[in-house]
């Protein structure tokens, strides 16, 4: 069942799902976990739910394209203030919960917003910190009741529902005649990207840009009532709103909220999710954990493990070459799947019929691995600006290294210099209160991504690197980073990995190594250390890395080869400000940050 019926707005989409798909059903449309227990909300409840907070706006003042910022971690709460803000007409803001108290005030003064919904006290008290510099704020509400505290203007979401409540006996009908006012061609979202440089920009979305998405998504993966989805990637990114709230609410599907990226095995398993959104990260950490699980296995289990990836590759090749699968290769991969593969399946939960991986590049041999233990991850590539799908993969068409085939009514071409454009209902009409970045980015109807690619002979769009991040050497070579970082993650002494040579003579690292593997192989070899700090910075540990970094880069032209490179003692993070909230490495300040490091790489040696 692609969509349960067609809609043009949110708002629509809203009234259709709670008000006729819910009609007799018992399953819950959310969940969420608290004190160890996981809770359902049933589609009765999200629509009260709603609709009080909406009319509980209203009576505050919200009106009609009034900007509503949303500041919160996911939960039916988030939901609730969603299509409550977007459901009365108004446009809705969201925030990462990462965000500093200056990245609020720059955001709430740029958006104009005259509220703020805030999960609990640690992002109220970021606002309370800014609130007297943000000249249109005029209430905040707080979905923990208990965190509300007493200051002026600062409401729970319970007490703005009871006002709702009593708005309602005035103007019965005010949510559903709101909502029939929204146009397609509404502003529903304001959406800042992190950036990997400047000030954050506001990516206007329209209701008609984000449904063209949906329905896309329907077009080409079959999703339906019976799924079930979990949801760990925040909910003020455009691809988990578009791909694993808004997608999957269209068409009747469940959704439940990960506690935590560290607790997602555990929630997995609890939840046994059919469907997944994720980023290339996770399946990273998935992959590292295999390995590292079979290395402590003895030696005979360890050939079986690796015998079976081997069958299962074998397999997906004879499956996708369009003759018969030999029987003996079935008979082994039915025995690879029984000692094996059945096994790496639980911890998904034993039903996951696939994920979507996006947000950055996933690396070809990650999705061959999975493919041959029958888990698939299907790659799709796309901006906020674009709502945010422009090509993806397909389950029955797919091509690991690639970003698949452009999503259906969205068109894509190649400029002369290797940039990707895109060009459909799904771009955005440009960047809120900047004409500047606007005009830059948007020329003639066409997006330009700041992405360089090229399809290949089947149609399907491979991502080289980013624009920006094409650096030249020296001696005149230009260098896409992003594959090579990619292939030297695939060591397991390998956590992060970042490309440093533009305008050197040759090109150098940083290396954020896996601690964990690190200490492992130190005390298998019996290298004495007393800390951290200490076991980076010794020999032995720099010829092991020098040695893994020599087997990898055999396949590298002579210039892109590593000369150099730098271990460092702690890991990029977001709270650092080396990563975005999307996991983009911000190479700008990690040069800046490591400035001294690298110059000592290149002392003596350029020239």
């Amino acid at each position: 069942m692609p969509l349960y019926k067609d809609f043009k707005t949110i708002p629509q989409l809203f009234h259709i799902i709670t008000q006729e798909f819910g009609k007799g059903k018992e399953r819950p449309v959310l969940k969420y976990k608290v004190d160890e227990k996981w809770l359902d909300v049933s589609y009765d409840q999200l629509y009260n739910e709603t609709v009080n907070l909406a009319c509980g706006l209203a009576s505050l003042g919200v009106k009609n394209e009034d900007k509503v910022s949303i500041i919160a971690e996911n939960r039916p709460e988030w939901v609730y203030s969603d299509m409550a803000i977007l459901g009365i007409g108004a446009v809705d803001v969201p925030l990462y919960p990462i965000s500093t108290a200056e990245t609020i005030e720059f955001i709430l003064n740029n958006s104009e917003s005259v509220g703020i919904v805030v999960s609990n006290k640690f992002q109220l008290n970021k606002v309370l910190k800014i609130r007297s510099n943000c000249r249109n704020l005029k209430f905040i509400i707080v979905m923990n009741e208990e965190d509300k505290g007493n200051e002026k203007d600062v409401y729970s979401m319970k007490d703005v529902q009871n006002m709702g409540k009593e708005f309602i006996k005035e103007h019965p009908n005010y949510f559903s005649e709101k909502s029939a006012l929204c146009t397609e061609n509404q502003l529903c979202t304001i959406i800042y990207t992190s950036g990997t440089t400047g000030e954050p920009k506001g990516v206007m979305l329209t209701h008609k840009n984000i449904v063209s998405n949906i329905k896309s998504a329907h077009e080409i993966f079959n999703i339906s009532e019976s799924d079930v989805f979990l949801s760990f990637l925040p909910l003020c990114h455009i691809f988990e709103r578009m791909g694993g709230y808004y997608t999957a609410f269209s068409c009747g599907g469940m959704i439940a909220y990960a506690e935590s990226i560290e607790k997602i095995a555990n929630n997995m398993a609890e939840i046994k999710p059919t469907i997944m959104t994720a980023v290339p990260r996770l399946f990273e950490r998935m992959y590292s954990k295999i390995k590292k699980n079979v290395e402590s296995q003895p030696e005979k289990k360890q050939k079986i493990f690796n015998w079976a990836i081997e069958t299962g590759k074998e397999y997906m090749i004879a499956k996708k070459s369009g003759n018969p699968v030999p029987i003996m290769l079935t008979l082994k991969r039915k025995l690879a799947d029984k000692l094996v593969f059945g096994k790496l399946r639980e911890r998904t939960g034993g039903r996951l019929r696939f994920f979507i991986s996006g947000g950055a590049a996933l690396a070809r041999e990650l999705g061959i691995f999975f493919e041959a233990a029958g888990i698939l991850i299907i790659e799709g590539y796309g901006l906020t600006e674009s709502s945010p799908v422009i090509s993806a993969n397909r389950l029955n068409d797919y091509k690991f290294g690639t970003v698949g085939k452009p999503m259906p009514g969205v068109e894509v071409k190649i400029a002369k210099d290797g940039e990707i454009l895109a060009y459909g209902p799904n771009i955005m009409p440009g960047y809120y209160k900047n004409k500047k970045e606007t005009d830059e980015t948007i020329r003639d109807g066409w997006l330009h991504t700041g992405d360089i690619g090229v399809f290949d002979a089947e149609g399907f769009l491979i991502i080289t690197d980013r624009k920006k991040h094409l650096f030249k050497t020296s001696g005149g070579k230009y260098i896409a980073p992003t594959p090579i970082e990619n292939m030297f993650l695939a060591s397991k002494y390998i956590d992060q990995f970042v490309l440093i040579g533009d305008r050197r003579m040759f090109i150098t690292a940083l290396i954020v190594p896996d601690y964990e593997a690190l200490k492992e192989y130190a005390d298998a070899n019996r290298i004495q250390y007393s800390n951290l700090d200490e076991l980076v910075k010794m020999k032995q540990i720099y010829e092991l890395l020098d040695k893994e970094l020599g087997e990898f880069q055999k396949k590298l032209a002579a210039f892109e080869r590593i000369r150099k490179f730098a271990i460092l003692d702690k890991p990029f993070t977001i709270e650092g400000g080396e990563l975005t909230p999307s996991l983009k490495v911000k190479r700008k300040v990690i040069e800046e940050r490591y400035k001294d490091l690298i110059e000592d790489m290149y002392k003596g040696l350029e020239g």
